[in-house]
């Protein structure tokens, strides 16, 4: 995916990490339709893309992400029927699904505002970044709607606890990012001049890992949450079996017997 021209969002790709901006930083980056549309079939191309093993979603002009723009999306949505609001619903989930079910793990570097869809695109993340000036928000409740978006009632109480997520979904608050990284949903906090570097620099010790095995890490992370513990412990046995069989094991293993450290090439 490499070649990859989106209209709505900037893409880049260096070496096997690919790097997505939303460009509207003059309005700290919302969505649109269009660009919901976007990203989500970019995501679902990630599965078969053999160039790319990691995803950052950076900021731009100092913001994550600002939610559903005010006059492209919300302002039509109130003089839209059930059948088309309903469409767009699943679409917006349909992102986050294709986030989930992409295949690579996805890194969110956040500065600025990252509230409405954009917190939700953070939490989708696998691994999320953050400056002392991230604000990220639930608001939902803030426009009339219930905190219940785009899977933030499933997934925000596994990162931050139950408690917690429900107070952030029902006043739809800003999590300011101190408490973000206590609470786990942030790993670490960086300054905002080296956020970019600390993300690429994840990726990149991530794309030169087994990549052919944290596909198989992603999917048991998301899959896992709704198995119990036996079913769990045997999907990994025959999960952990199948990587087993890639040259990297074996690269890795040679690698140990030679006292060198292992290239692994993600087959």
């Amino acid at each position: 995916m490499a070649g990859l021209a989106p209209r709505h969002f900037l893409w880049s790709v260096d070496g096997r990490v690919a790097t997505i901006r939303l460009d509207r930083p003059d309005r700290k980056n919302p969505l649109t339709f269009d660009s919901y549309a976007e990203l989500r079939d970019t995501f679902r191309g990630l599965v078969y893309a053999d160039d790319v093993d990691v995803v950052v979603i950076a900021s731009n002009g100092g913001n994550f992400c600002s939610g559903g723009d005010v006059h492209d999306i919300i302002g039509p949505l109130v003089g839209m029927d059930m059948r088309d609001l309903l469409a767009f619903t699943r679409m917006t989930g349909d992102l986050v699904k294709a986030m989930l079910n992409c295949g690579k793990p996805i890194i969110a570097a956040v500065d600025g505002v990252c509230v409405g869809a954009g917190a939700i695109m953070a939490m989708a993340s696998d691994l999320r970044l953050a400056t002392p000036a991230a604000k990220c928000a639930f608001l939902f409740t803030r426009v009339g709607l219930a905190g219940c978006d785009m899977g933030a009632c499933a997934m925000l109480p596994r990162i931050i606890g139950q408690g917690r997520a429900a107070e952030l979904l029902y006043t739809g608050r800003v999590m300011t990012a101190d408490e973000g990284a206590a609470w786990g949903f942030w790993n670490a906090l960086h300054p905002a001049e080296s956020l970019d570097e600390a993300a690429l620099t994840l990726a990149g010790r991530i794309a030169s890992g087994p990549t052919f095995a944290h596909g198989i890490t992603k999917t048991q992370l998301n899959q896992e949450w709704n198995m119990g513990l036996d079913q769990a412990i045997e999907a990994e046995a025959q999960a952990q079996a199948i990587c087993m069989q890639t040259q990297d094991f074996e690269r890795a293993y040679r690698a140990f017997v030679a006292k060198e450290k292992p290239v692994f090439e993600g087959n």
